[in-house]
C-alpha cells in the first residue's frame, strides 16, 4: 500500500481553473518536505477538507536540525546584525587549555621558595638569589612533566642561562650589572617556559609569565583545596609533625646556643635573624617568591602560544623600487667609510697635528662615537623594513635581497669597528666610565647581531631570533663575569702610572668590586678612593646568603682598619696635570669641560 492513503484528500478545483502557482520565496519559507508533515495529519472524517486551509498549517513547523550540527549550535549573531567570527579569535588560539590538578611536589616546591624568600631575601641580593631560585625551577619542571611536556633542546638552553645569570648577583657586588642580569634572568626563564621561535614570540615570551598570575593563583588555591578535602588526615599528621619539629629545634638549639659561645656563632650566621619589626617585608617577599613559583609552574603547565601571533609579511616591492634606496645607502656608507679608514688608521697623526688641544682630540674622538651608535640602531630598522618589504618573486629576487642586505651589513660592521676605535681612543684621553663601558658593550653586541643576519642570508633565518635573544643574555652574563667596576679602576689606576690625572672623586663612588684595583694606589689616593667603599663596609652586617663575592673580597683586602688621618681631607686631591681625570671636571688643570654624555 502506498504511503499517500494518510495524507488528506486536497481540495478539488474547478474544471479549466489551473492550480495557483507558488509565489516566488515561498519554496524557501515552507518547511521541508510539507507532504510528510501533513502525512502526520489524519483526516477527522472520511469526507475531504474544506478548500480553507486550517490556520495551523499555515505557520512553519521548526526545521529539524540533523545530529552533527545539535552538537556544535550556531554562534548568535554579533552585535549591529553581522554574524559573528567563526574563526576563533587571537586570545583563544594562543591560550591552552586549562592545565590538570597541581602535582603534589610542585606544591611543596612553591611552598619551599615562598619560605625562602621571606628568610633569606630581606638583608639584599647575593648566592641567595640563586638558592631561591632552584625550588621555582623545580615546582615548573615537575608542573611541565605531569602535563606531558618534553624536555626539547632550546628550552634547556634557555633553563640553564636563566640560572647562570644568577651567578651574576654572588660574585659581583655593583648593583648595575646585578639589575641587568636579574632582569635577564627572569626574560631568559620565561623563554624556556614557552617555548618560542618567532620575533613576537621572543619579545612576547620574555614577558610571558606577567600573564600568567592571575591564572596560577585560582589554580593553585583549588589545588590545594582538592588535596585538602581527600586527605585530611595526612595534611593533619604533616602539619603536627613539622610543628612538634620545630618547637625541639628552637628549644634545644637555644640551649646549646647558651652554653656555648662558638656554637651560637655558627647558629647566628646559618639562620636568618628575623624581628618583629621586619614581619611585613619579610611576608611580602614570601608572597613575591610563591606567586613568582606558582606563576612559573602554571606556565611550564599550560603555556602560551606566543608564535600563534604571526606578523603578515609586508607587500612586496618591486626590484628598482626596492633596490635602489638600499644601493644609494651602500655607496654613502661606502664614502664614509673610505674618509674614516684614511683618517683614524693613515691620517690620524696629521690630523691630530692640526686639531691642537686635547679637548679637540676628544671632541672627535667623543662626538663621532654617538653619530656611529646611532647609525649602527637605525641600520638595523632599515634592515628590518626591507625584508619586510623586500621582493619575492624567485631565486634572482633572493639573489638580489641578499647582495645588497648583506654588503649594508657588512658596511655596517665597519662602522661599529670606527666606532668602537673612537671610543678607544677616548678612555685613552680620558680614563673609563660607567657610562662608556655600557655603550662600548652595547655597540659590540649590535656587531654581534648584524654579523648574526649575515650568517642567516647564507644559511637560514629559522633560528635568528633565539641567537640574537641568546647572544643578548650571553653578552649580559660576559658583562657581569667581568666585573665593569673592577675594569673601571684598573683602566684608571693604569692611566694614572703613565703619568695622567686620576679622578678620586668618580672612584671613590664605585662599589666594592673595585677595592683590589684602587687599594694599589699610594697614599693619600689610596685612603681617598676607600674612604666611603670602607664606611659602607663597617657599617653593614650583611650575612653570609646575602654577601658577594666581591664584597667578601673587599673585606678580606681592608679589614677592620680605619682610613685615618690620610682620609680626614680629600679636597683637591686626585687631579692635577695637563689634562682632568673625568673630562675636566675635577678642579684639574685646563683639560676638557663637563661632558654631559656621560653624568655617570
Amino acid at each position: 500500500m502506498s504511503d499517500h492513503r494518510s495524507e488528506s484528500p486536497r481540495p478539488e478545483h474547478a474544471p479549466g481553473t489551473p492550480e495557483q502557482a507558488d509565489p516566488p520565496g515561498a519554496a524557501e519559507a515552507r518547511t521541508p518536505e510539507p507532504a510528510q508533515v501533513q502525512m502526520s495529519k489524519p483526516a477527522r472524517s472520511g469526507t475531504p477538507e474544506p478548500a480553507v486551509p486550517d490556520e495551523r498549517d499555515t505557520v512553519p513547523e521548526p526545521l529539524k536540525v540533523p545530529a552533527h550540527a545539535r552538537a556544535h549550535p550556531p554562534r548568535p549573531p554579533a552585535p549591529g546584525g553581522h554574524t559573528a567570527e567563526r574563526t576563533p579569535s587571537e586570545l583563544t588560539r594562543i591560550r591552552p587549555a586549562e592545565p590538570g590538578v597541581i602535582p603534589a611536589a610542585t606544591l611543596w616546591s612553591v611552598l619551599a621558595t615562598a619560605l625562602l624568600s621571606a628568610l633569606l631575601l630581606g638583608e639584599g641580593i647575593g648566592p641567595n638569589l640563586f638558592v631561591v631560585a632552584v625550588p621555582a625551577a623545580l615546582a615548573a619542571y615537575f608542573a611541565a612533566r605531569a602535563a606531558g611536556r618534553r624536555l626539547r633542546p632550546w628550552t634547556a638552553v634557555w633553563a640553564v642561562g636563566g640560572l647562570s645569570l644568577l651567578i651574576v648577583p654572588a660574585l659581583r657586588d655593583a648593583g648595575w650589572p646585578v639589575f641587568l642580569a636579574v632582569v635577564s634572568a627572569v626574560a631568559v626563564g620565561s623563554l624556556a617556559l614557552h617555548g618560542s621561535r618567532g620575533w613576537l614570540g621572543i619579545f612576547l615570551g620574555s614577558l610571558g609569565l606577567l600573564a600568567s598570575v592571575a591564572g596560577s593563583l585560582g589554580w593553585g588555591v583549588h589545588g590545594v583545596r582538592d588535596r585538602m578535602a581527600g586527605s585530611r588526615g595526612r595534611w593533619g599528621v604533616a602539619f603536627r609533625s613539622t610543628a612538634a619539629a620545630l618547637v625541639l629545634l628552637i628549644v634545644f638549639g637555644a640551649l646549646f646556643a647558651s652554653a656555648d659561645a662558638a656554637f651560637a656563632d655558627v647558629l647566628g650566621s646559618l639562620i636568618p635573624d628575623v624581628s618583629v619589626s621586619e614581619g611585613p617585608w619579610r611576608l611580602f617577599l614570601g608572597a613575591i617568591g610563591l606567586v613568582g613559583a606558582l606563576a612559573a609552574a602554571y606556565t611550564a603547565a599550560a603555556p602560551v602560544r606566543w608564535d600563534a601571533l604571526a606578523v603578515p609579511p609586508g607587500p612586496a616591492r618591486g626590484r628598482l623600487e626596492w633596490a635602489l634606496p638600499l644601493i644609494v645607502l651602500n655607496l654613502l656608507f661606502a664614502v664614509f667609510l673610505a674618509i674614516q679608514l684614511t683618517v683614524l688608521l693613515g691620517g690620524y697623526g696629521k690630523v691630530m697635528a692640526a686639531s691642537g688641544p686635547s679637548d679637540q682630540y676628544a671632541q672627535y674622538a667623543r662626538e663621532g662615537f654617538w653619530q656611529l651608535l646611532w647609525a649602527t640602531l637605525l641600520t638595523l630598522g632599515v634592515i628590518a623594513l626591507a625584508l619586510r618589504w623586500a621582493p619575492r618573486g624567485g631565486a634572482r629576487d633572493r639573489t638580489l635581497v641578499r647582495a645588497v642586505l648583506g654588503t649594508l651589513c657588512l658596511l655596517t660592521l665597519v662602522v661599529v669597528a670606527s666606532a668602537l676605535r673612537r671610543m678607544d681612543l677616548y678612555v685613552d684621553a680620558y680614563g673609563l666610565t660607567r657610562l662608556r663601558i655600557s655603550v662600548a658593550a652595547v655597540e659590540l653586541w649590535l656587531g654581534v647581531v648584524l654579523a648574526l643576519i649575515m650568517a642567516a642570508g647564507v644559511f637560514g633565518a629559522k633560528l635568528l631570533p633565539r641567537a640574537v635573544a641568546a647572544s643578548a643574555a650571553l653578552g649580559v652574563l660576559a658583562f657581569g663575569l667581568v666585573s665593569p667596576d673592577a675594569l673601571i679602576a684598573e683602566q684608571n689606576v693604569h692611566r694614572y702610572r703613565q703619568g695622567h690625572s686620576i679622578d678620586i672623586q668618580y672612584l671613590r663612588g664605585l662599589s666594592a668590586d673595585a677595592v683590589p684595583a684602587l687599594d694599589t694606589l699610594s697614599e693619600p689616593l689610596r685612603s681617598c678612593a676607600l674612604q666611603e667603599i670602607q664606611r659602607t663596609l663597617r657599617n653593614s652586617d650583611t650575612p653570609w646568603y646575602a654577601t658577594s663575592w666581591g664584597e667578601a673580597r673587599a673585606r678580606d683586602i681592608l679589614g677592620d682598619s680605619d682610613p685615618g688621618a690620610p682620609a680626614r681631607n680629600c679636597r683637591g686631591v686626585g687631579s692635577g696635570d695637563e689634562e682632568s681625570g673625568r673630562d675636566g671636571d675635577s678642579g684639574g688643570g685646563g683639560g676638557d669641560s663637563y661632558d654631559p654624555y656621560d653624568p655617570y
